[in-house]
């Protein structure tokens, strides 16, 4: 299903709002450029690109469902022919890796101003798209793209301080935070600036209630599951990672990790700098693991659950009809099945019916040997392995325990994109597989 006219008909007032909001909000850059930076030449440039946001406006709201600006069905077709988990994740890890090495051309205001401007102008030709539209226009939906684009905002301004303060720093200069370090009172100063943004998100929500219907559905029955069934938004990463985990393992472990990790990440921290100023030079490493965790971890599981999986949990391309009768066939198989009858073409060893405690313990242990031997090996001899390598410098300024906290911490971690990737690659479903007592990795 693709856009029609009467969809495009039905939108067309939306998109003309939308694009003259892209229209004034260039007009107004290109005015501050003008008067108080005197920069004529990207003034010249952000006034240019107002009106097309313009033309484009009134294409829109021309009446006629042809000249609605949309993308070319070529091109919505190559980008879900393109879509999948492997190419998303590996995708957004090559962004992330991207603007982590070229940070510094990119928090130039001159270049982040572009990026949005063309990530908001592919959202508006998107929106053509009657299934782009119905998932991302979906009132409950909608916050949520706010946030991708507030999330990027606060991003950039934080990476721009902090490529700023680094190269202070390579000049002998202190930080920028230390220029302005005297203290204000809490009263009034930041009471008030509090009740004045109070204020202003109160009205701002009011009239979004006004003008945004709720999202409200029948009453929840037993007999009707919506499909997809679907968490709220901020536990759509962990509802992803039931996709490679067990449940009690995504559901319970890994959050619990995440909780303990942050509560003994200051009594881990052994590096000082960058306290009080955003600096990534004096904490390179501490800023990697924390994005990669933060970003590639939880953010783009969230934006995938929410934009990409759709019914019976399968993958759509952003432009791709959510259709209930998608079936994809996966043959996952445990790496002990693997091993005894894929590798060595012998049967599982099974618990004989009747056999003594010990005998069942001693045969699920010798079936899932293989298991046992890779998990061993990466919980128990990679951190002093590390720690004699990569991670030697670390190892002497923290200390075996804080060490040993630490590497065990980063390795569940990567745990989740390791069995993402086995997935992907071997259709491996579980590591262990113990199912008498419940218990899968």
């Amino acid at each position: 299903m693709h856009s029609n006219g009467l969809f495009l008909k039905d939108v067309a007032g939306f998109l003309g709002s939308y694009y003259t909001s892209l229209a004034i909000m260039n007009a107004v850059a290109a005015l501050i450029l003008w008067q108080k930076k005197k920069q004529v030449g990207w003034a010249v440039v952000w006034s240019a690109v107002a009106g097309v946001m313009m033309v484009l406006a009134s294409l829109a709201l021309s009446g006629s469902a042809a000249w609605v600006p949309s993308l070319p069905l070529s091109v919505r077709n190559l980008v879900n022919s393109l879509s999948g988990p492997v190419n998303y994740t590996a995708g957004t890890t090559a962004l992330f890796a991207v603007l982590f090495i070229f940070r510094k051309f990119f928090v130039q205001p001159m270049v982040a101003w572009t990026v949005l401007n063309v990530a908001l102008l592919l959202m508006g030709l998107s929106m053509a798209d009657e299934n782009f539209a119905s998932i991302v226009m979906k009132p409950d939906n909608v916050p949520i793209v706010g946030l991708v684009f507030l999330l990027a905002f606060f991003t950039w301004v934080a990476t721009s301080q902090a490529v700023v303060n680094d190269e202070r720093i390579a000049r002998g200069l202190p930080p920028m935070e230390k220029l302005n370090d005297e203290k204000v009172l809490v009263w009034p100063d930041l009471v008030y600036t509090e009740l004045i943004c109070m204020v202003g998100v109160t009205a701002f929500l009011l009239v979004w209630a006004i003008f945004l219907q709720a999202p409200l559905e029948e009453p929840a029955s037993s007999v009707k599951t919506p499909n997809p069934s679907k968490a709220p938004w901020y536990f759509l990463g962990l509802q992803e990672m039931l996709v490679y985990f067990d449940p009690w393992y995504a559901g319970v472990v890994l959050p619990s990790l995440v909780v303990v990790g942050l509560m003994a990440m200051p009594y881990l921290d052994f590096n000082k700098k960058g306290n009080g100023y955003y600096s990534i030079e004096e904490r390179k490493f501490s800023y990697l693991v924390y994005q990669f965790g933060f970003f590639e971890l939880w953010i783009t599981l969230i934006i995938l659950g929410t934009f990409l999986r759709g019914p019976n949990w399968n993958f759509f391309g952003p432009f791709e009809f959510w259709s209930p009768y998608k079936v994809e066939v996966l043959n996952n198989v445990d790496l002990p099945q693997m091993f005894w009858v894929n590798l060595l073409d012998r049967p599982l060893p099974r618990v004989a019916a009747g056999a003594s405690t010990l005998t069942q313990v001693g045969t699920i242990l010798l079936r899932e040997a293989p298991g046992l031997v890779v998990m061993g090996a990466y919980l128990l001899l990679l951190p002093p392995l590390l720690a004699v390598t990569a991670f030697r410098s670390y190892y002497a300024k923290m200390g075996f325990i804080r060490y040993m906290v630490m590497v065990n911490l980063m390795l569940l971690m990567l745990s989740l994109p390791l069995k993402m990737i086995l997935r992907w690659t071997l259709n491996l479903k579980y590591i262990i597989s113990i199912p008498e007592f419940s218990l899968n990795f």
